[in-house]
């Protein structure tokens, strides 16, 4: 009985199209279980050909190349869809992050469900693979470290021997704020817990998600084992890795933590500020919406906003990348309101999958395409002095005017990520126009929006599968007569659909809303909100229409095949 290869030759070995974040090249492999001429079994798989490199002094490349690693964690929940695995919504995540620049996902804390893994594969994500969230300590009454002497082994081995032929996969790693990293356990368990994923695969690098950044009070460090040292936030202390952490490798493997709702915006932006402003003090700077300014000027205690972290990132080469808390709000976590805010505030992208500001801040720094993007909209009081941010790119200068008067010229200097002007409102138009070497490049409106008139709805694919599982996104918009979106509106958008489809859920984004996600209804928040449709087995027409009182309806058409 023999096992042969097939679909694989001398050539493939002597010049492969390698697999990348950018052009993720992958093959399928063929493997036939042959008895005698009898074929007993045939397995197919893809996988890609590629290698990289972490240096203590450049950091990271990959086939050669020297490239930061500019990724988010991301929880598994995939919003009003909640924990169940659905490839569609998940490849629509990674299409959002994709055009951010995003090219890294760390998969906090658990093993990833396998069709994200393909999917990583075959759009051009890095992954960094986590096994565990507590080992034997326990950080809350009944977790895995309940059943951790049993299953810890077993379950890291399948892990690695499930994931390891994915390119996608780059990093293991085998915990994040592990309680043992303060005491001599944590030596023992860390060399233990390596010792199996390098029996197994030896061609990753491990690292361990640490939240004590001290290299002597840190034992799972202590123990040697790591190849990598992943940093959780203590960001002050980065530029002095070389000199902590002598000889050693670095990611960071949790940042930021800095909080967001999308489409609320408060004054000033001067300062940076953190909710709250330790663990022992009361959270007691919130205000009634539970809402968190969209300005990236608010953080958790112990992170950062976005600018900060990623300026010193960005400075360094030893620095090899980071991944930033989080991708996605997800639910749970509703720092640093209690109930009933009930899903998190940390994603650059909302609940629904609508962009937050700072993700144009990280599309202007992370990709190659021109960006500019105005904050915030332009319905305020008269004489009210309002902060206007913009975050631009492929530009030298930006300039504002308010119906049709310039408000001046402002570039970026030294490490700035944006500019802004103080802007005392008028109601009108508020334009900003960046140029390069005295040419347009892009041009961006803020008009004053009117009542609400009517619903436009914007679907994301107007054709889908009809299996019973694919998923169509529709975007929601309340405008005012003149086709502006209203910043405030918060008007309840009822769903009819008729044909071979079903609404397999709504959101809007806000963090603190009650409204059920399985429903045919769902309030605008700050304007928007979102309607999954998901196809039946029945291939056909499928219409959904968007009504609300005092608006005129929103209406379009999906194929199902």
């Amino acid at each position: 009985m023999k096992i042969v290869l097939l679909q694989i030759g001398t050539w493939f070995f002597r010049n492969p199209k390698l697999w990348s974040t950018d052009h993720p090249y992958l093959y399928k492999v063929k493997l036939q279980l042959i008895n005698g001429k009898e074929v007993l079994d045939t397995y197919e798989t893809f996988t890609g050909i590629r290698s990289f490199k972490f240096d203590e002094h450049k950091g990271f490349s990959l086939n050669g190349i020297s490239m930061k690693i500019k990724g988010v964690c991301m929880h598994h929940d995939l919003g009003a869809l909640g924990a169940a695995v659905n490839k569609r919504a998940i490849e629509r995540q990674l299409q959002i992050l994709k055009a951010m620049g995003c090219n890294a996902i760390r998969t906090s804390h658990n093993p990833p469900a396998p069709e994200f893994l393909d999917l990583c594969d075959r759009m051009g994500f890095l992954v960094m693979d986590e096994a565990f969230d507590m080992w034997k300590k326990k950080k809350s009454k009944h977790d895995y470290a309940e059943n951790w002497n049993e299953w810890y082994k077993q379950d890291l081995t399948d892990q690695i021997l499930r994931d390891r032929n994915h390119p996608s996969v780059f990093i293991w790693s085998i915990g994040n704020e592990i309680r043992e990293q303060f005491d001599s356990t944590g030596i023992t368990i860390a060399r233990e817990l390596i010792h199996v994923v390098k029996s197994i695969d030896n061609t990753r690098p491990v690292t361990s998600a640490l939240s004590e950044s001290d290299p002597a009070k840190n034992f799972i460090y202590k123990s040697g084992a790591l190849d990598l040292v992943g940093l959780n936030y203590h960001e002050e202390r980065y530029a002095d890795f070389p000199k902590n952490y002598p000889g050693q490798k670095f990611i960071a493997t949790e940042t930021m933590s800095a909080l967001e709702t999308r489409g609320f915006y408060d004054q000033p932006t001067d300062t940076t500020r953190h909710w709250p402003t330790s663990s022992k003090s009361p959270f007691t700077q919130g205000n009634a919406q539970m809402a968190v300014t969209a300005y990236d000027n608010v953080a958790a205690y112990w992170g950062s906003t976005h600018e900060e972290t990623w300026k010193i990132i960005k400075k360094y080469d030893f620095l090899s990348g980071l991944f930033i808390w989080t991708g996605f709000d997800y639910i749970g976590e509703p720092s640093p309101y209690p109930w009933p805010a009930r899903s998190s505030y940390f994603g650059i992208i909302d609940l629904a999958g609508f962009p937050k500001d700072v993700y144009y801040m990280y599309q202007s720094e992370w990709t190659n395409k021109p960006v500019l993007h105005l904050l915030p909209h332009w319905n305020w009081k008269p004489g009210q002095t309002i902060d206007v941010w913009a975050y631009y790119s492929h530009a030298d200068e930006v300039e504002l005017f308010l119906n049709g008067k310039s408000l001046g010229i402002k570039s970026k200097h030294g490490d700035d990520l944006h500019v802004s002007w103080p802007v005392k409102f008028e109601p009108g138009t508020l334009k900003a126009v960046s140029r390069k070497a005295g040419k347009v490049v892009l041009t961006q409106g803020v008009h004053t929006a009117g009542q609400p008139a009517k619903i436009e709805l914007t679907v994301d694919r107007r054709s889908i599968k009809a299996d019973g599982k694919d998923l169509s996104f529709i975007t929601v918009k309340v405008l005012d007569k003149n086709g502006n979106i209203v910043p405030d509106a918060d008007n309840l958008i009822t769903f009819k659909i008729t044909g071979p489809a079903r609404i397999a859920g709504v959101d809007n984004g806000s963090q603190s809303s009650l409204e059920p996600f399985k429903a045919n209804y769902c309030k605008a928040f700050h304007g928007l909100c979102l309607a999954i449709v998901q196809s039946t087995n029945k291939a056909g027409k499928a219409t959904v229409i968007a009504f609300s009182n005092g608006l005129k309806a929103g209406i379009v058409t999906e194929q199902t095949h």
